[in-house]
């Protein structure tokens, strides 16, 4: 067994998890990538091929080709893109490799698909330690090392008429903060490498076990099969409350429903378990009302579908802006109207925004309430918008006045139900309310495999019987998303006042 660089870091996020995959890669690879995973991996790759361009002109390491390395590296050779280095224990590919002639060292690059403006130390961490593990792999393999960097995208880049590569990267100097680090990383490399060793999987919870549902790792279930499917860990927040999570799991108090009445939590969390431990629904019909009387005919119930391209594509984006390519829209401009649906799917050469403003203003409504989920997501593909296109940014604006939110209703706790699990999205909600909708049956169930399915297509990759497939696939994903919102609205709307539903 050798460490990968890969394992070393996953071990890190959690030791349970890393040994399931390396021991057991067959029960670990049998839950399928999401397409989030599979746009993670593909944007990677996206990027990482292209900042080799900031280098032209190298050689290929060879993806796993020792000696062709060592060859390459002992040559001198200028640029070597993924070298290839390993050691008796660890094993590790850099990005790109630049030969200092003056100075007669390798400088690092090693590349992330992720801006320089995220602003989060645990990220910055996280780097330090991917690029001390090369570096203490590259020392071992005998390879004079200079300059440590990394390189993500630069987040304040805006594209013009061409992409420019060298605008569009930026390259920090990170050698001090790993030189910091390095040693440390060696003892955990050798820690790592020990366990993940052991024949016998680990006993006890994971890492995970004292971090929210989200944060929880690939086989979570596998090392903590007393966690019930819904437990302490769908608190809502509950996260960022590490230390009320954690005094809960050392209490052995798994189940949200036995977590002891005097515990300290929020309001919003005391109402969910409240709920969670009568096994009703806690409806607040005043609550309800007064968030909906806000709601102005006619009513457009509208959602975007869009694309988060790493790399700009088009003339006035930045990375990871999204394209909005796609809208479904229903509007009901009377309380016992008929609905009229209007839908947009843009998959043509070249920019869509200005296509999908022109089918904004002919389909939306001049006045009344444009009804999202989660309206801060619209909001801000519109205000993008109007930045790249200020002609119609009147237009633009006067939309986003009129935007509002039904997840509102159930972010403020005015519909709580034990099967929403804490959370707020429409997947959750939408079975509760409406249990003769679903998104099962369908080919999209999801934004990300809809992202994914349009850049399939505007790839030119597909068949023309495939790609006819994969629009229809889209259209009728982004309609059920905008019936589902209007079939919760009317759910919402047929609540009455009674004592056993009205929250205290």
């Amino acid at each position: 067994m050798k460490l990968t660089k890969t394992n070393f870091l996953l071990l890190c996020d959690c030791a349970h998890n890393a040994w399931i995959k390396v021991n057991r890669p067959d029960f670990y690879s049998a839950r399928p990538l999401s397409a989030f995973d599979l746009g993670l991996i593909e944007t990677g790759n996206e990027v990482d091929d292209l900042a080799r361009d900031l280098f032209p002109g190298g050689v290929e390491g060879g993806h796993g080709q020792i000696e062709r390395t060592l060859h390459l590296i002992a040559s001198r050779s200028p640029i070597v893109y993924q070298p290839a280095f390993e050691t008796d224990r660890f094993s590790t590919a850099c990005d790109i490799l630049v030969f200092n002639a003056a100075a007669g060292v390798y400088d690092l690059y090693e590349v992330k698909a992720s801006t320089d403006g995220d602003g989060k130390a645990a990220n910055d961490k996280l780097y330090a330690s991917d690029i001390a593990f090369q570096a203490n792999v590259l020392q071992a393999c005998g390879v004079p090392i200079g300059v440590l960097n990394l390189v993500r995208l630069n987040s304040a880049y805006v594209r013009g008429d061409v992409l420019d590569i060298q605008t569009l990267f930026a390259v920090e100097d990170f050698t001090q903060r790993v030189d910091e680090i390095r040693a440390e990383t060696l003892e955990r490399m050798n820690g790592a490498f020990e366990f993940l060793s052991r024949l016998e999987q680990p006993s006890g919870p994971c890492d995970c076990i004292t971090k929210g549902r989200s944060a929880h790792c690939t086989t979570f279930d596998a090392s903590n099969p007393d966690v019930p499917s819904y437990s302490v860990h769908d608190i809502s927040r509950i996260g960022s409350s590490k230390k009320k999570l954690a005094a809960l799991v050392d209490a052995h108090i798994l189940a949200i429903q036995d977590v002891p009445d005097d515990f300290e939590l929020s309001d919003i969390q005391s109402l969910q378990v409240q709920c969670a431990k009568s096994g009703r629904e806690v409806v607040d019909p005043d609550a309800i009302k007064a968030l909906l009387s806000n709601y102005q005919f006619p009513l457009a119930f509208f959602d975007y579908e869009t694309y988060p391209a790493a790399i700009p594509r088009f003339q006035g984006y930045r990375p990871f802006d999204q394209i909005p390519f796609q809208f479904s829209l229903d509007v009901l401009r009377t309380l016992e109207g008929q609905i009229e649906h209007f839908e947009f799917l843009d998959t043509e050469v070249g920019c869509p925004d200005q296509r999908l403003i022109a089918a904004l203003k002919a389909f939306m409504p001049a006045h009344g309430s444009i009804v999202t989920w989660n309206k801060q997501f619209e909001i801000g593909i519109n205000k993008r918008l109007a930045a790249r296109e200020p002609e119609f940014a009147a237009f633009i604006d006067d939309l986003n006045a009129r935007v509002v939110d039904l997840m509102e209703v159930f972010g403020s706790q005015a519909c709580i139900h034990p099967g929403f699990k804490g959370r707020t999205s429409i997947k959750y909600i939408l079975p509760v309310l409406v249990p003769y909708l679903s998104y099962e049956a369908l080919e999209v169930q999801e934004g990300g495999t809809a992202s994914q399915t349009w850049n399939a297509i505007v790839s030119g990759t597909l068949t023309a019987e495939d790609e006819g497939l994969k629009k229809a696939a889209l259209l009728t994903y982004c309609a059920l998303d905008t019936r589902a919102m209007r079939e919760i609205w009317r759910a919402l709307k047929n609540y009455n006042a009674t004592e056993e539903n009205v929250s205290p």
